[in-house]
């Protein structure tokens, strides 16, 4: 018997007008969870960076191009683990040429710490480019029951 999980789905237009709509969703279903309020705001701000880096990396603004967005959180009877996917239809990036945000060359920039504060405030994160094209990006936030 497979366990039963609960989802929500996004999909909008590459526009950054689009980013409360998903910060609002991202809050709400953290709160179902019951993250405390520091892994509300941390998951927030990973969905945030996730979700701008679609549009202006991947989608390039294009405003025909779809983010799309998943809120998964399992299982329903008692969820331990939420599941944000965040996909574009851009062209893709070599996952491994990432630049090292914390290199001394790359401290004054003001841009490219997006994936390492994804990395940084979720227990797992994953990027893959999709067989249809564009990339996605999986992170998983866990919570920690007391017996």
């Amino acid at each position: 018997m497979g366990e039963t999980r609960h989802s929500v789905r996004l999909a909008f237009p590459s526009a950054f007008e689009m980013i409360d709509l998903v910060q609002v969703v991202a809050d709400h279903v953290s709160r179902i969870m019951g993250f405390d309020e520091d892994a509300l705001h941390w998951v927030g701000v990973a969905v945030r960076e996730s979700v701008i880096n679609a549009i202006k990396h991947g989608n390039r603004h294009d405003p025909t191009k779809t983010v799309s967005v998943e809120f998964e959180i399992g299982p329903s009877d008692l969820p331990d683990q939420l599941v944000v996917l965040v996909r574009d239809q851009g062209n893709g990036f070599d996952t491994t040429a990432l630049p090292d945000p914390l290199a001394p060359e790359n401290l004054l920039k003001s841009s490219g710490r997006g994936i390492f504060f994804m990395r940084s405030f979720m227990d797992d994160v994953s990027l893959s480019r999709l067989p249809t094209g564009g990339m996605e990006v999986r992170m998983v936030k866990r919570i920690v029951r007391n017996a």
